[in-house]
């Protein structure tokens, strides 16, 4: 018999340490989902009790006692099912006493010492726990035997089939703990990846909108100043604002569904625009790399959020851009002569570091004079080619 419990998806009871839904019910309904009939079907092992009233034409007082017993063994075997695992050994210890105080007359006792080793398994946390419980209600029916001389069949029962059902029951125990703790895990692990998709989509959103809005700022405000001056270039200016906005709305769709928007090449082109139109000169270097999607994402983003810190923060009057393949390795490399920065990581930064790591690169940042920011990401050999940045 192997005894099971409630809140087990696979039917056997599990410790509450490993079964944090355990709810406290009283429900003699076997629509269970943890064990649906089984319990029920187990009672079975119940009638060796009544074989020996019904063979031997017991009278009333031996059927009044009969029927105490079995309600008494009833309202402890359900509450193995209903009550918190800290009061399920008192149960067990019931039975035991029940099949003590019965088996002198009643040899189909031995039932409840079966049930009560059945069970052990299931209320501790130790296979040695376990051994140690039944080998005592082993040792217990063994003595009941020699004290009131009873059959060895008694002693066979009690102790033989307890100890058989008692340890394989022990696979039982160790398997619905582990599936447990597999569940557990496997919910911490959808938790955790659920978490991690959200900070991908903030970090994201964070690059996306903070470099689009900056241009947007940087060209409304030129735009402010050209208006009265030169209204034809103020017009160009409003008119990039427009396309920019509308490539911000179909950039945040795509960092949402997770896309890269456009390609390292056209990132870079876009970079140095924004840069000169913030009165940055800027010398761009960079070597045609064939890069895995991934990392081109990653490098992208990197350039949108170094360039928009070049724009906010450093007060930079030259920046350059360098896109290079070294030893296997692809090496990007923004340099400004800014005012430097805090030693501190911001959003940003520290989002784009997290990235740069998950594929095995390295970040680092020099902001003693001005700022360098270094990003190596491993690739496979190719040969690069040189090519300047475009408009």
């Amino acid at each position: 018999m192997a005894a099971k419990g409630h809140n087990s998806g696979e039917g056997e009871p599990v410790h509450p340490k490993y079964d944090p839904s355990f709810e406290r019910h009283i429900n003699l309904s076997p629509r269970e989902k943890a064990h649906g009939w089984a319990p029920y079907v187990w009672l079975a092992y119940l009638g060796f009790f009544f074989i020996q009233p019904v063979l031997g034409h017991a009278g009333r007082k031996e059927w009044s006692l009969t029927a105490l017993a079995t309600a008494l063994f009833l309202v402890l075997y359900f509450g193995l099912f209903w009550l918190e695992r800290t009061r399920a050994l008192w149960h067990i210890a019931g039975m035991v006493v029940l099949g003590l105080v019965f088996a002198p007359i009643n040899a189909g006792a031995s039932t409840f010492f079966i049930f009560a080793a059945a069970f052990v398994p299931f209320c501790v946390q130790t296979e040695r726990s376990a051994v140690a419980l039944m080998a005592g209600i082993v040792v217990l029916a063994a003595i009941e035997t020699q004290i009131f001389h009873l059959s060895g069949w008694f002693l066979f029962y009690a102790g033989g089939l307890s100890a058989v059902i008692g340890g394989s029951n022990i696979y039982f125990a160790q398997r619905n703990r582990a599936l447990a703790k597999l569940r557990m895990a496997n919910d911490e692990i959808e938790h955790l990846a659920k978490v991690a998709e959200r900070e991908r989509i903030a970090r994201d959103l964070h690059d996306v909108l903070g470099h689009t809005l900056s241009v947007i700022i940087l060209k409304s405000e030129l735009a402010g100043k050209l208006v009265d001056r030169d209204p034809q270039r103020a017009g160009n200016e409003i008119r990039e604002v427009e396309q920019i906005s509308r490539q911000a709305l179909s950039e945040v769709r795509d960092a949402i569904r997770g896309y890269r928007s456009q390609g390292l090449a056209a990132e870079l082109a876009q970079a140095k625009s924004t840069l000169e139109t913030a009165g940055v000169a800027v010398k761009c270097e960079t070597a045609r790399v064939a890069l895995p999607a991934l990392q081109e994402g990653v490098l992208s983003m990197a350039v949108r959020e170094a360039v928009t810190n070049v724009v906010r923060h450093a007060q930079a009057r030259t920046c350059s851009l360098r896109l290079e393949q070294r030893n296997g390795s692809c090496r990007l490399e923004i340099e400004d002569d800014g005012r430097g920065g805090s030693p501190g990581e911001g959003n940003g930064l520290r989002g784009m570091r997290e990235r740069v790591e998950m594929l095995g690169g390295t970040l680092h940042r020099d902001s003693h004079a001005g700022t360098r920011l270094t990003i190596t990401l491993p690739l496979k050999e190719v040969t690069p080619k040189s090519e300047g940045c475009s408009n």
